[in-house]
C-alpha cells in the first residue's frame, strides 16, 4: 500500500469509529500532529 492509501485508511477508520485526531493520538500513545502527518500521506 502506498502512503495516501494508508492516510485514507487511517482517516476512514478513525471517522467511523467517531474519534478526533488527537483521541486517537492518545489511545497509541503519539502526537496529534503524527497522526495528522500520516493521514496527509506524509
Amino acid at each position: 500500500m502506498d502512503q495516501i492509501k494508508i492516510g485514507k485508511f487511517i482517516a476512514e477508520t478513525r471517522k467511523a469509529l467517531n474519534m478526533t485526531q488527537k483521541q486517537l493520538a492518545g489511545a497509541l500513545s503519539i502526537s496529534d500532529k503524527a497522526v495528522s502527518k500520516w493521514e496527509c500521506g506524509g
